[in-house]
């Protein structure tokens, strides 16, 4: 009998933590699930654990690949996953015991969501990775889908090992993709982009850990370059469908590194009007030729559209602020993108 969700589990050299997150499986409180382990050529003891877990319970399948890293190998479990639901987990992670059980109910209570996530509590130092621990506090802030929409180009919106998507939505949008750039970020612009609705549980439900070995402080394709080229791929199209053809687009940020990190909006065929500013020394001046205003000069909505892109810690709120103050809209007016 099929079960009703399949767990996919990407391992690699992961002996010290794959235990745990094994065991944090085990103890679900929804019972009906398969966990289907794939590690992905690990040379350490992974295998051992792995295999000794399925052994114990006919619930969990190990499958070993050459390794060829984690797209390849949470698409090698997605091909033996055979539940309705499918539930993504890392292997130095832990889950929650309701967790399957929460996600499971909100997605057969809501059926237009196509995937769901879930709060999160941060597994590392906040002292020491912060910039961890801050962004782990922006994800619980978005709580409804029209909030995980809106925010995707600040960051991805989902913390993917809490994830939960139906199988149908795999089927028609395609699972992680290879290629220069964050995969689960790239897999949820994706759908997000075809209008697939995600709705998150309102409780913590994944204990996300911080281990100083992380791809996303190790692998290049998570780098702040291959980030936001990818983030301007996904900006451009949604501002070609959205935003009318008569009103001009400004980038909120007139500085060298904003304008590095959103000059790649150039190939998806968007024409920038100018810069907005809050630097005396460059309001009135033209950058790359094209004029730096002054926030208070910013062209009405309706007439102008603002991409918020300065990345400075705080910098966001107070664009946000500004703007409503001046009666733009987040999402019709204006979007924030750092």
């Amino acid at each position: 009998m099929e079960p009703a969700v399949s767990v996919i589990l990407p391992a690699y050299n992961a002996a010290t933590s794959l235990a745990t997150a094994v065991d944090s499986v085990r103890a679900q409180s929804f019972p009906d699930w398969e966990l289907v382990i794939v590690d992905d050529g690990s040379t350490d003891a992974t295998a051992e654990i792995a295999h000794a877990a399925e052994s114990g319970d006919e619930r969990i399948r190990v499958e070993r690949i050459p390794h060829g890293g984690v797209v390849a190998a949470h698409n090698a479990g997605w091909k033996l996953a055979r539940g309705r639901f499918i539930a993504r987990m890392d292997a130095d992670d832990e889950m929650h015991p309701d967790r399957l059980r929460d996600q499971v109910a909100l997605l057969e209570s809501r059926p237009e969501l196509g995937c769901v996530t879930a709060l999160v509590e941060f597994g590392g130092d906040p002292v020491r990775a912060r910039g961890y621990a801050l962004h782990v506090e922006w994800l619980n802030s978005l709580r409804e889908p029209q909030d995980l929409a809106r925010c995707r180009f600040i960051e991805s919106p989902v913390a993917n090992p809490s994830s939960m998507v139906r199988r149908e939505v795999l089927r028609q949008f395609g699972s992680y993709r290879e290629g220069d750039w964050p995969e689960d970020y790239e897999f949820w612009l994706r759908l997000l982009d075809a209008g697939v609705q995600i709705g998150k549980a309102p409780r913590v439900l994944l204990r996300w850990n911080d281990p100083p070995l992380r791809l996303s402080r190790t692998d290049e394709r998570y780098s702040d370059r291959a980030f936001y080229a990818l983030k301007c791929r996904y900006l451009a199209r949604w501002l070609d469908r959205r935003v009318a053809k008569q009103r001009s687009i400004w980038l909120w940020g007139a500085g060298r590194v904003t304008r590095q990190r959103f000059a790649a909006l150039a190939n998806g065929g968007v024409r920038l009007a100018g810069f907005i500013d809050i630097d005396a020394n460059k309001i009135g001046h033209t950058i790359d030729g094209l004029p730096v205003i002054a926030p208070d000069q910013v062209p009405r909505p309706g007439q102008g559209f603002v991409i918020g892109a300065v990345g400075v810690r705080g910098a966001r709120e107070l664009i946000r602020a500004e703007l409503q103050r001046q009666g733009f809209r987040e999402g019709e007016d204006f979007l924030l993108a750092a």
